[in-house]
C-alpha cells in the first residue's frame, strides 16, 4: 500500500556537464515526489536525462565535469545536495540503494558473491561475520537463488545473466534501504527473465514496503508494476500521472508517440509508428517545448515559449500548449468546420 508519507522530493533539479564542446544541460528543472511504498517509473528515450537524475539522487554525479546547478533533493527532509561526501556515504547503500544497468560490470569479478553481499553489512551495520553470512543467505533466498550456502562461495562468472541481476538486487537490498533506484534493470535480459525480475520487484515491495524508482526506456516494462509514470524528454518531465492516466488518457504528443511505438499483441496487421526525427541538442536546448521539431501538432508558440504545467487531476500533469484554452478553442472550431 502507498502511504501519504513523502520519502523523496526533487525540486527544480538542474544538472549540467562542462565539456570541451560546451555545457551539456542534461537535466533542466525536474520536479517530482515519491511516496512510501510507491513505484515511480521514469521513462523516455536514451539521452533524455533519466540516469543523470537517478545518479544525482544517489550523489554519483562526478564533479567535475558534472555540476548540480540548481534545485534540491530532499530525502526524508534532508537535502542531499548540501551533504559532504562523507555524509553521503552513510546514506548510499544503506538508506538509498541503486541497481545498475549491467550486472556483470556492477559485480567485482575477483570477489565471491558472499564477500560482495556481506561487505555492505559489515561496513555500515557493524555486524559480525557469521551474522552477516546468515543475512546474505536469507537475502539470496528472497531473490530466488537456489542453494544459497554454496552459491556464496562462487564468483560472478559462474552465474547466468538473470542470476547475476538477482544478486545485484540482493546486494542493493541487504542493508534494508527505504529507497531503491533501479536503472534499466531488465535491458540486457530476455523477455522471460524480464518478467521474473519485475515479479521479484513486486514481491520485494510487498515484503519490505520500500519505495522504488524504476528507470527505463520501455513503457511496456512498467505497465505491470508502476504506480505512477513520469515521461521524460530532453532533460524535462513533460508528463506525469498514475498508470491508468498515462496509458489510457495520455495528453503529451511525446507520450502518445512512445505508446504507439510499443508492439501490441491485440492488434493484428497494425504497423508500429516510430517518432520521426531526433531529440534536440542539449548543448543549446530550445527555448520552447523541446518536442516541437518532432510534433505533428506544433504551433508557433511552441517554438518560442516553454508551456506552463497544466494540472489535469491530483496525480496527472502535463507541459503542453495543447492544454491551453486558446488551443482548445481552435481545435474545436476546426472540428465544427
Amino acid at each position: 500500500m502507498v502511504s501519504d508519507e513523502k520519502v523523496l522530493q526533487v525540486n527544480n533539479l538542474q544538472v549540467s556537464f562542462r565539456t570541451y564542446g560546451g555545457e551539456v544541460e542534461a537535466v533542466r528543472g525536474v520536479n517530482f515526489d515519491l511516496y512510501k511504498g510507491e513505484t515511480l517509473a521514469i521513462v523516455g528515450e536514451s539521452g533524455c536525462g533519466k540516469s543523470v537524475t537517478s545518479n544525482a539522487i544517489m550523489g554519483l554525479i562526478p564533479q567535475p565535469p558534472g555540476i548540480i546547478k540548481n534545485g534540491h533533493i530532499l530525502f526524508k527532509g534532508k537535502d542531499l545536495t548540501k551533504l559532504t561526501k562523507g555524509e553521503l556515504r552513510k546514506i548510499q547503500g544503506v538508506d538509498i540503494s541503486m541497481i545498475f544497468q549491467d550486472p556483470m560490470t556492477a559485480l567485482n569479478p575477483t570477489l565471491t558473491i558472499g564477500e560482495q553481499l556481506t561487505e555492505g553489512l559489515r561496513t555500515h551495520k557493524k555486524i559480525g561475520k557469521q551474522e552477516a553470512k546468515k543475512r546474505a543467505i536469507d537475502m539470496l533466498k528472497l531473490v530466488g537463488i537456489p542453494n544459497p550456502e554454496e552459491r556464496l562461495k562462487q564468483f560472478p562468472h559462474q552465474f547466468s545473466g538473470g542470476m547475476r541481476q538477482r544478486i545485484v538486487i540482493a546486494i542493493a537490498l541487504i542493508c534494508d534501504p527505504e529507497l531503491l533506484i533501479a536503472d534499466e534493470p531488465t535491458t540486457a535480459l530476455d523477455v522471460t527473465i524480464q518478467a521474473q525480475i519485475l515479479e521479484l520487484f513486486e514481491e520485494i515491495q510487498r515484503k519490505k514496503k520500500i519505495s522504488i524508482i524504476l528507470i527505463t526506456h520501455d513503457l511496456g516494462v512498467v505497465a505491470k508494476i508502476a504506480d505512477r509514470i513520469a515521461v521524460m524528454y530532453a532533460g524535462k518531465i513533460v508528463e506525469i500521472g498514475n498508470k491508468r492516466e498515462i496509458f489510457y488518457t495520455p495528453e503529451h504528443p511525446y507520450t502518445r508517440g512512445l505508446l504507439n511505438s510499443v508492439p501490441r499483441l491485440d492488434l493484428e496487421d497494425e504497423e508500429l509508428q516510430p517518432i520521426e526525427g531526433t531529440p534536440p541538442d542539449l548543448f543549446s536546448p530550445p527555448k520552447g517545448c523541446p518536442f516541437t521539431a518532432r510534433c505533428d501538432y506544433a504551433m508557433e508558440v511552441c517554438d518560442h515559449v516553454y508551456p506552463f504545467t497544466n494540472k489535469l487531476s491530483e496525480a496527472h500533469r502535463v507541459d503542453c500548449w495543447l492544454q491551453d484554452e486558446r488551443a482548445k478553442v481552435i481545435k474545436n472550431s476546426d472540428r465544427v468546420g
